[in-house]
């Protein structure tokens, strides 16, 4: 879950576990994976926005449940979004 004053990013908490991830300059200084889901039509959630926020390892125990495994595919640069 992220929270925001004046637009920048102050505090990121894991959805999963409830640890506290830092923020420093507005940033975060570890890597958080974000989800931003918009549920349309022909589901359970129609019209609905959810959001939330894991750390590394609450993200790792999710994908290990998987029964098809995420595909992973190797990066040689980086360029944030």
């Amino acid at each position: 879950m992220k929270k925001y004053e004046k637009d920048m990013l102050t505090e990121v908490i894991c959805n999963g576990c409830g640890k506290k991830i830092a923020v420093k300059h507005g940033m975060t200084e570890e890597e958080v994976f974000h989800v931003e889901k918009r549920w349309g039509y022909f589901s359970k959630r129609d019209m609905q926005q959810e959001r939330f926020d894991l750390c590394e390892e609450c993200y790792e125990k999710m994908i290990s449940g998987f029964v098809i495994p995420a595909e992973k595919k190797e990066e040689t640069e980086f360029f944030p979004c």
